[in-house]
């Protein structure tokens, strides 16, 4: 049936508007996708190319190499090696446990190595490098490197790892490095992201730690392109880091191995100082301990044996320990009963043997007393009841005042770890830290280092430096850093009358040279180098009236940690003072026999600038002194990088 033209007309009508408005939407959609492709690839390019290359480009930090520390003479302390080691990025290598597997197949891992780089990669964030094998040899390396295709994630380098090169000598004095732990990151508010990498090394003790900013320097970035599995295909660019600044101590390397090798196995210390400068030439602890055992991660056997041995092989006793001075105080009372005119140099006091104070007896250590005493006998032949008698005279306010000024009671800082202040007592302390009132006996025990006066080896080296100088002279230990001297501190007068400071300095050189001073056996007769010193022993523990009756136990027939400690200070040349030397051997028994010769023989040793001549020394002594020099000599030579090298 034909339609008729009028609906013809109609039904074109609709369709016209039906396709103006098909035409019209799709007009619009296609507008509006041109618009947001235009957005897209214009506007926001910039964004979607970051995120493609973030896709394909990661950004890797370069740990900086760490600064050395030097001697004073450009020798080598702790430095840095090349080691070849082995990583892996848990989110580049899939199934870390087959990955793992292969790996061991090719080179041989530590089990325990093994189980710590596991347990950092759960902890750490999966696009940091975990070190899973250190220190591997090169054959190693160029295994790993030509099965890198199925390897996915692993990756062989190359970097740097501390070293000590001469091992115990200097353990207690630079210390050593190892991995940041949680307790590191605490010290900081806002870590630098270097010490995040897993296993990245910082000081832990000693100049090390105290001067870690400075060694450390700030790392580098590399940018390294990687395929959609995550390999690195290429390294695109790198920003080398900022190396760390190197150290120069004041120590001699030389002098600093003849003291370890003089003291041997004893529980002991050295300090060596310039009394003009205040530079520590020597500052030695022993028995030491190998640090580069703890940079590459000690077993728990060795840091057992370290922990358990009763001499203490961690302990930096130069400035950690504080010891009762014994008789090496004398000088301190002695100098404050001078400076407050209470005494004459000339003046006498009767040695019974003892002295009553408060119905108690104080003893003099011989037992028979030394009759009438001056300033300068009872300093050389050290008789205890003199020093009571002028502390009853001058009282403790004064003799702490003094010991103060002499640098005791003082924890210098040298940059080395946990530095003592010492213990110089005064009737306010004493209320204070003990809540007790101070007595007169106190006084008495105070007045020949006893009681409770504690003083280290470094602090004992200050006060011999200082009377020797009349100036308040201060150790210095780091000379440079970079290129920056440290500062020496001002050594002021200490505005002690000269004329006492010289019967002081008398009295410490008859100890030395006359025939009956304490340490008249470890004289140097050598008129140029001859010293001025003091021994003292101090006690560890107390004498009952029973056993003075029957006589005082010798320290030869006590157990090892009942017996006295043994010190000795001096200092040399006497008439042109260069060096003061401090000496302290735990347990050893009498200052003249123990400590005496030591500092006698580091004192030749620091003048001489090596082996001294065997004419400084008595006559009798000659033979002993030849053979002791060839065996120090031998085990200094054993020891000695060069030494283990060749091993």
């Amino acid at each position: 049936m034909r339609r008729a033209p009028k609906d013809s007309a109609e039904s074109m009508r609709r369709i016209s508007r039906r396709g103006v408005l098909l035409g019209g939407a799709q007009l619009a959609f296609a507008g509006a996708l041109a618009l947001r492709m235009r957005h897209l690839q214009v506007d926001q390019a910039d964004e979607f190319r970051l995120l493609a290359e973030e896709n394909r480009i990661n950004i890797r930090l370069i740990p900086p190499s760490r600064g050395q520390i030097f001697d004073r003479n450009g020798v080598i302390l702790a430095g840095n090696e090349p080691s070849y080691r082995i990583t892996i990025v848990r989110e580049d290598a899939g199934d870390v446990d087959d990955t793992i597997a292969r790996l061991s197949a090719l080179v041989q891992l530590d089990e325990d190595e093994l189980g710590r780089a596991v347990a950092e990669m759960q902890r750490s964030a999966p696009f940091l490098p975990v070190t899973v094998a250190e220190r591997v040899s090169w054959e190693d390396i160029s295994r790993v490197a030509v099965n890198a295709p199925a390897l996915p994630g692993v990756t062989p380098e190359v970097g740097l790892s501390r070293v000590y090169p001469r091992k115990g000598d200097f353990a207690h004095v630079v210390g050593y490095v190892g991995p940041v732990s949680e307790r590191d990151l605490a010290r900081y508010e806002q870590p630098d992201p270097v010490l995040r990498i897993p296993r990245f090394q910082i000081g832990k003790v000693g100049i090390e730690a105290r001067h870690e900013e400075q060694l450390r320097g700030r790392a580098g970035a590399k940018r390294v392109e990687v395929n959609a599995v995550g390999r690195v295909m290429r390294e695109l660019d790198r920003r080398e880091g900022t190396p760390g600044a190197d150290l120069q101590l004041t120590v001699d390397a030389g002098l600093q191995s003849y003291i370890q090798a003089r003291l041997g196995t004893e529980s002991a210390s050295v300090v060596v100082m310039d009394v003009n400068n205040g530079d520590l030439l020597g500052i030695a602890s022993s028995p030491s301990y190998d640090p580069n055992k703890f940079v590459r991660g000690i077993s728990v056997a060795d840091y057992s044996t370290l922990r358990e041995n009763d001499h203490r092989p961690l302990a930096s006793k130069t400035v950690q320990d504080a010891y009762p001075p014994g008789s090496t105080f004398k000088m301190v009372t002695a100098l404050a009963a001078l400076d407050a005119g209470v005494v004459a140099p000339d003046e006498t006091v009767w040695c019974p043997g003892h002295l009553k104070v408060g119905g108690r007896r104080f003893h003099c250590w011989k037992r028979a007393g030394h009759g009438h005493m001056n300033l300068e006998q009872s300093l050389r032949e050290s008789c205890d009841v003199y020093y009571y008698d002028l502390a009853l005279k001058v009282g403790i306010e004064r003799i702490a005042e003094t010991a103060k000024r002499l640098g005791l009671g003082h924890a210098f800082s040298i940059g080395m770890s946990a530095v003592t202040d010492g213990l110089i007592p005064d009737k306010e302390w004493k209320l204070r830290e003990r809540g007790k009132s101070w007595v007169i006996g106190d006084t008495v025990n105070s007045s020949i280092g006893q009681g409770f006066v504690l003083c280290s080896p470094l602090q004992q080296a200050v006060m011999t430096a200082r009377l020797a100088t009349g100036r308040s002279v201060a150790p210095r230990l780091v000379r440079h850093i970079g290129d920056t001297e440290q500062a020496i501190s001002e050594a002021a007068d200490m505005n002690f009358n000269e004329n006492h400071l010289r019967q002081i300095r008398r009295a410490m050189f008859a100890v030395s040279n006359n025939r009956r001073g304490t340490a008249y056996r470890s004289r140097i007769i050598e008129d140029a180098y001859r010293m001025a010193g003091k021994t003292g022993t101090s006690q560890v523990r107390n004498i009952t009236a029973a056993e003075r009756a029957r006589g005082v136990t010798r320290n030869e027939d006590l157990p090892w940690k009942r017996r006295d400690h043994a010190l000795f200070v001096n200092y040399a040349p006497y008439d042109n003072p260069k060096i003061a030397v401090s000496v302290v051997v735990e347990h050893g028994g009498g200052g003249s026999k123990a400590a005496a010769p030591i500092g006698r023989d580091v004192t030749l040793q620091a003048l001489f600038g090596g082996p001294p001549p065997l004419d400084a020394y008595p006559s009798g002594d000659r033979a002993h002194i030849a053979a002791q020099q060839e065996r120090l000599q031998k085990l200094i030579e054993e020891s000695s990088p060069e030494a283990s090298s060749r091993a």
